[in-house]
């Protein structure tokens, strides 16, 4: 029965936080490395068939499967099917035909070895036993193949932990050799066209139970700072976006927190482990006691970590994986306040167009309105709402017959909940529009010029870390400057009840978002760099109106726009802890076309006083909104 109970612990443990539409910007993932983020090269010979993965078994017993480790979990989020996931030289895999995957880490593969599985041929050998399979490493795999690295591809590598464990790393210079040895596998990689990597920074190796409590463990922990130091100096040279994953600081916090993360504090989360294997076993969770439980321990054996250890560095590389499809979408809110401000403006111009002010006299004008954005998940993007209310008012003086002029102000407050674990981001925006009108018989037109200052008080990124959850919080500014204009013809006589009018449109805007950090230098801290987003939009669209009664007329629009800007938008960002190593990844990617439709009504209550109701509706393949707004105007 506790068998039963930890196995379906296990299975859980697998499977929480798999996204089910999450963006999928990357084309394939390649791994390199050695038994932390081996997929299964060798035989399992407890389970026929299957390949073995260092990590715990999902409950320990002999006849169960393996845990994933990170590479594969992190894979299954991105979108990447199973047989790229598994691995590139297995035996078993070969011996039963299936296709080789693109995991090309092997169990006790030093640097050395991962440098020859990327760049050399006969490269990748996997011995298991008596048997031994050899082929070419990735690079000459392709080259063979006469294909090149699709730019797409998310490189994922982490070596060095065996070249301790098998002492060719006794001194500061060899543990210097080692780290190069794996940024040279790097820069193999970006020469040929790679693009995007994920590089672990090696975890402390005397913090492990082999090591952990014995004469030694100072000594490689020391050597293992060397390691880093250099590797990170090197990676922050390879001309490509490079993340240096920070695993010994991410470690470092769930051992200073671990019941945070799904551990048990009152263990010795370092000193024992699970199954024995080349260590103590725990006497209260591992394979031989009374209530048998791998996902309350770090370890499994006496360097390896479990299946909690394994979710820990995953939904870490997950979590900045995606902070840029999130982040992304600041100006986008942006975009949204500038439209719903431009929208009243045009809705106020509308509903008097054909009852402008006396020439010398004022008309002023207040209204309030709310809109509702779904953004959907794109490539690169995550799916999001977004809530926005403004106040507006402003006023226009009438120059003469055929001109008006005037200014507006809005006042906005716009949420955003995105991202798979709900994270909150607000915007307060205050934006000023001077606009001019022109109508001269059936011909028309309106020019507005707007400016505004961005206040991103409140941005909270929120991710998971096994069962923990994590916020990170941080704050920005921002402007934007923008120009609209649209020219129409009205079709009808005035004196007719039913107004028809084509117009062409034309909008300019930037948006700007400051670069910001997040606070403090917590493993998933990150600092964003500044966002500049242009928009550049041509349109046409059908105005009308209809007189129903003397006092009360309905009015319509629908209108096309396109987008000139739609490049995909890249967010420069690099990590608190580790800020020499600097990256770009993908994020929104604006829509090439908008369509919109607005429906309105107009009730004079006497010659001065009017109110107006509007509804606006957009649609475009990213985006969704729905807008309200409700106002009165009044001639002085």
């Amino acid at each position: 029965m506790k068998k039963a109970l930890v196995s379906l612990v296990g299975i859980s443990a697998l499977s929480v936080g798999v996204a089910c539409a999450a963006p999928k910007p990357y084309s394939g993932f390649v791994v390199f490395g050695d038994s932390l983020v081996d997929a299964g090269q060798f035989e399992d010979t407890s389970v026929p068939g299957q390949t073995k993965r260092f990590t715990n078994r999902v409950d320990g017993s002999p006849g169960a499967v393996y845990g994933k480790v990170s590479s594969m979990l992190i894979g299954e989020r991105l979108g990447i099917s199973s047989t790229q996931l598994a691995g590139s030289t297995s035996p078993v895999r070969a011996g039963e035909g299936q296709a080789d995957g693109d995991n090309w880490a092997v169990g006790g593969y030093r640097t050395d070895q991962i440098y020859d599985s990327i760049t050399g041929v006969a490269g990748s050998v996997v011995v298991d036993g008596s048997t031994t399979r050899t082929r070419d490493g990735y690079l000459p795999s392709l080259q063979a193949q006469g294909h090149s690295i699709d730019p797409n591809t998310l490189f994922y590598l982490s070596g060095g932990g065996n070249d301790f464990l098998q002492f060719l790393i006794t001194n500061p210079q060899q543990a210097a050799d080692s780290a190069n040895r794996l940024a040279d596998g790097v820069e193999a990689l970006q020469k040929a066209g790679g693009r995007y990597f994920m590089v672990w920074m090696l975890p402390d190796v005397g913090l492990t139970p082999a090591i952990s409590g014995t004469p030694l463990q100072g000594f490689v922990s020391a050597l293992g700072v060397d390691f880093n130091t250099q590797l990170v100096q090197r990676l922050a040279q390879v001309n490509a976006e490079v993340i240096a994953l920070n695993i010994p600081k991410l470690l470092s916090e769930g051992l200073a927190n671990p019941s945070a993360f799904g551990l048990d504090a009152n263990e010795n989360l370092v000193g024992t482990c699970f199954s024995g294997d080349d260590c103590t076993e725990n006497l209260k969770y591992g394979i031989n006691s009374a209530t048998p439980d791998p996902t309350k321990l770090l370890f499994d054996d006496g360097v390896h970590p479990t299946i909690t250890g394994q979710r820990l560095i995953a939904d870490y590389g997950y979590s900045i994986l995606a902070a840029p499809w999130e982040v992304s979408l600041l100006p986008e809110m942006a975009r949204s306040s500038l439209n719903q401000h431009q929208k009243t403006l045009q809705n106020h111009a509308l509903s008097g167009q054909s009852s402008w002010q006396a020439t010398g006299q004022w008309n002023s004008f207040a209204a309030v309105s709310g809109e509702r954005s779904n953004y959907r998940t794109q490539k690169s993007s995550s799916d999001g709402d977004s809530n926005n209310y403004g106040l507006s008012f402003g006023g226009s003086y009438r120059l003469d017959e055929q001109w008006r002029a005037g200014v507006g102000i809005s006042l906005q407050e716009n949420s955003l909940t995105a991202g798979a674990h709900d994270s909150k981001y607000r915007l307060n925006s205050y934006l000023l529009s001077p606009f001019i009108q022109y109508n001269n018989q059936a011909l028309w037109g309106d020019l507005t010029l707007s400016a505004g200052r961005l206040d991103y008080a409140s941005l909270h990124r929120k991710l998971a870390l096994n069962t923990a959850a994590r916020t990170e919080k941080g704050d920005a500014d921002g402007s934007v400057l923008a120009v609209h204009a649209r020219v129409g013809y009205q079709l009808f006589s005035a004196q007719d009840p039913l107004q028809l009018s084509p117009f062409v449109s034309m909008s300019h805007a930037r948006f700007k978002v400051d670069g910001y950090a997040e606070k403090g230098d917590r493993s998933t801290a990150i600092t964003f760099s500044e966002q500049k987003r242009s928009s550049k939009r041509l349109g046409v669209g059908l105005l009308a109106s209809y007189q129903l009664t003397a006092p009360l007329s309905l009015s319509a629009e629908i209108g096309y726009e396109k987008e000139f800007a739609d490049d995909q938008q890249k967010l420069g960002m690099y990590l608190n802890s580790v800020d020499s190593v600097r990256f770009r990844l993908q994020g929104y990617e604006p829509d090439s076309s908008v369509g919109s439709l607005g429906l309105g009504a107009t009730y004079k209550l006497s010659d001065a006083l009017s109110v107006q109701g509007n509804y606006n509706y957009t649609h475009a393949d990213s985006i969704r909104q729905h807008g309200l707004g409700v106002g009165v105007s009044l001639n002085w």
